[in-house]
């Protein structure tokens, strides 16, 4: 039986986009326009503002630190100092570009989501995106994505799995040696769960975080429902990390939809319990 989780870091405003990196947790508070790196003990630096909502980051190979920033319709590049220079442009991709999630893979192949619509405008849900980025350029791969949200992919670099949450479902596509995606499928009916952020595990199940229901849950390829933890308020992403990449994080917040987001301001939570079956895949630790 999973525990109940544990609170690493209170009061944010709006966590979103985990990855462990490096011995930390890092997490995108979005209406603090800040990208937050936080210890096991619950010791927050920030690395870096961004004025966009939303954003989401994952690393290059070699290091570099890339964000995804719906604002500038780009994907951006962090410097030691927390500056951030333009990487690749995303504008040339339709009028409303992807720039909701990122994920990132061994060979350095660049894989960002979303587009379709504003949300936050109130525009009618739209069929978003997904483009492969590289630097100085970027090119649609996949269509029709119904509210593209985490993405992740399997540890042997094959298969990309997308969050579509308007759909409550997990899509998948093999990856093709030029980086394009093809052999599109439903990885797994999620019933009336949305997901949101995802990540994997080594025994290539996913785990997926549910805003309206306020738990995460791992489930296997076809749908079967291996475990579950519940939080008291929504959760918005998750990711497998800690030495073992065995402790589950999860970023959740009070949620009133997006015509209230001020009435979560300060309910953010970075949330954490200990799973059995460690991560594996990408977002890579």
């Amino acid at each position: 039986m999973t525990p109940d989780p544990a609170v690493v870091l209170d009061g944010l405003s709006f966590p979103e986009s985990t990855r462990w990196h490096d011995g930390r947790l890092w997490l995108c508070d979005w209406a603090a326009r800040t990208i937050l790196a936080v210890a096991p003990d619950g010791e927050a630096e920030p690395i870096a503002r961004v004025e966009s909502f939303p954003f989401s980051i994952d690393w290059l190979p070699d290091g570099r630190l890339l964000v995804v920033s719906a604002a500038d319709r780009a994907v951006l590049s962090v410097d030691a100092d927390g500056t951030l220079s333009r990487w690749a442009d995303l504008s040339g991709l339709g009028p409303f570009p992807p720039g909701n999630e990122i994920v990132i893979d061994a060979l350095g192949r660049i894989y960002v989501n979303g587009g379709g619509f504003d949300p936050r405008a109130g525009g009618a849900p739209a069929p978003g995106t997904i483009a492969l980025v590289s630097e100085g350029a970027a090119r649609t791969v996949a269509d029709g994505i119904a509210f593209g949200n985490g993405m992740a992919i399997t540890p042997d670099g094959a298969t990309l799995i997308v969050a579509e949450s308007h759909a409550c479902r997990l899509s998948a596509f093999d990856i093709d040696p030029d980086g394009g995606l093809s052999g599109r499928r439903v990885w797994a009916a999620l019933g009336e769960d949305p997901p949101d952020g995802i990540c994997i595990d080594a025994e290539r199940a996913v785990w997926y975080a549910d805003v309206p229901h306020g738990h995460c849950v791992r489930v296997a390829e076809g749908g079967e429902v291996l475990q579950r933890v519940t939080a008291d308020r929504g959760c918005f992403a998750c990711m497998l990390g800690g030495p073992q990449r065995s402790s589950l994080y999860i970023a959740a917040r009070q949620w009133h939809g997006m015509a209230a987001l001020e009435r979560g301001a300060g309910s953010g939570r970075l949330l954490v319990c200990e799973v059995e079956v460690p991560g594996a895949g990408y977002p890579a630790a």
